[in-house]
C-alpha cells in the first residue's frame, strides 16, 4: 500500500495529503496483469487496500464498464478515496472493513479482478501523529483504524519480556529481539513509552554498530514487528487471502503487493496450494476435481524495477505475485 507522493500537498482533516500526485507501486505493472480480467466488460474489481485510491482510479479510468468495492480500515482513507473516485458515480462502493471482510463486502457476488497492496500507506506514513515513521519523533501508536485498540505504546508498556521477545522475533525478524525486550522493561520501569523517539534511542543503543552498519536502520524490524502486533495484520492477511480466493470467478485474477518477507511467504503458500493438482503422486491419470484451481501469473515473486525505485523509494521492498482462477473448488 505503499507509494510515493510528490508535490504541494492539501490539508484535509488535520492531514497533509499529496493525493493528486500520488504514486502507487507498479501502477504499469499491476494493470497490466488485471487487465485480462477486466476489459471490455461488465466486470466487478475489490481494491482490499484502498488507501487514498490511486490503483482503484488508474483502473477505473482504464476500464469503463469496471465496477469498484474499495476496502479499507481507516475511515480517513475512505473519506479522501470516496473524494478522489466522487466522479465515477455509483460505479464505487466503499466499505470501511479490513481486507478478510471481503466475502461479506461484495455480497456474495463473484469478483472478476482483486488487489491487495500490503502494508501500510502512504496517508498513515506520511501523518506524523499515527507514529509508523522511525524517522520523526511522534507518538508510538501505530494503529491503521485511528483511534480503535491499543497503541504500539500500549504494547510495549505492557507487554512481557518474553511477549515482547516473539514479537520482535517472529514479526520483525529481529535477530536481538531479547536484548531489546530486556531493554524496554528496565527502560519503562523508569518511565512509560509514549513517543518514537525515546524507542529510536534504545533500539540505537542495543543493536550492535556491525549490525546498523550492514542491516539498515536499527528501528526498521522493531517498528514493523509493532505495527503487526498492533493491527493484527498477519492474523488478518491469512483469513483474507482464502476468503479473497473463494469469490474469485474463473478467469478472474489476483494481484498482491508484499512488503516484508512475512507476508510474502503467506502469498506464496496460498497461492501454491490452489495451484497444485490434489491427485495422489502415484496415480497415472488426474482425477477429476483435483486438478490445480489457480495458475500461478508470475514467476515468482517481481520486484520493482531500478527506475521505479529512482522515482518512489518506498517501492524498493515490493513483491508482487499474481494468479488467475482457471477452476471453480469442489
Amino acid at each position: 500500500m505503499q507509494g510515493a507522493t510528490r508535490g504541494g500537498g492539501v490539508i484535509q482533516g488535520g492531514f497533509v495529503v499529496e493525493r493528486a500526485r500520488h504514486v502507487p507501486v507498479l501502477l504499469d505493472r499491476v494493470l497490466g496483469l488485471l487487465a485480462p480480467a477486466l476489459a471490455d466488460r461488465d466486470a466487478l474489481f475489490v481494491d482490499c487496500t484502498l488507501g487514498l485510491g490511486g490503483h482503484s482510479e488508474a483502473v477505473l479510468r482504464a476500464h469503463p464498464r469496471v465496477r469498484l468495492v474499495g476496502l479499507d480500515r481507516d475511515p480517513q482513507a475512505i473519506a479522501l478515496a470516496r473524494e478522489r473516485l466522487a466522479p465515477f458515480g455509483d460505479r464505487v462502493t466503499l466499505v470501511q472493513t479490513t481486507y478478510d471482510g471481503i466475502a461479506e463486502a461484495v455480497e456474495g457476488k463473484r469478483v472478476d479482478g482483486i488487489l491487495m497492496d500490503l502494508g501500510v500507506s502512504s496517508l498513515q506514513l506520511d501523518a506524523e501523529e499515527r507514529g509508523f515513521a522511525y524517522s520523526r519523533d511522534a507518538p508510538l501508536d501505530m494503529r491503521m483504524s485511528a483511534g480503535a485498540g491499543p497503541t504500539a505504546a500500549d504494547v510495549l508498556n505492557t507487554y512481557s519480556a518474553d511477549d515482547l521477545t516473539r514479537v520482535l522475533r517472529d514479526y520483525g525478524e529481529e535477530r536481538f529481539a531479547r536484548k531489546i525486550a530486556a531493554a524496554v522493561v528496565r527502560e519503562r520501569a523508569k518511565e512509560p513509552f509514549t513517543t518514537s523517539g525515546r524507542l529510536v534511542e534504545l533500539l540505537y543503543a542495543a543493536v550492535p554498530a556491525a549490525t546498523r552498519r550492514t542491516g539498515g536502520h536499527p528501528a526498521k524490524r522493531t517498528f514493523q514487528a509493532l505495527r503487526i502486533e498492533v493491527n493484527e495484520e498477519l492474523e488478518s492477511l491469512r483469513l483474507a487471502l482464502p476468503a479473497a480466493l473463494s469469490v474469485l470467478a474463473v478467469g478472474g485474477r489476483i494481484v498482491v503487493e508484499s512488503y516484508q518477507s512475512l507476508e510474502d511467504r503467506m502469498v506464496k503458500r496460498a497461492f501454491a496450494e490452489l495451484a497444485t493438482s490434489t491427485t495422489p503422486l502415484d496415480l497415472p491419470v488426474e482425477l477429476p476435481g483435483h486438478t490445480p484451481q489457480l495458475r500461478l501469473v508470475t514467476r515468482g515473486a517481481e520486484q520493482a524495477t531500478e527506475q521505479e525505485i529512482e522515482d518512489n523509494p518506498r517501492a524498493a521492498p515490493v513483491r508482487l505475485r499474481a494468479a488467475e482462477r482457471i477452476r471453480e473448488a469442489t
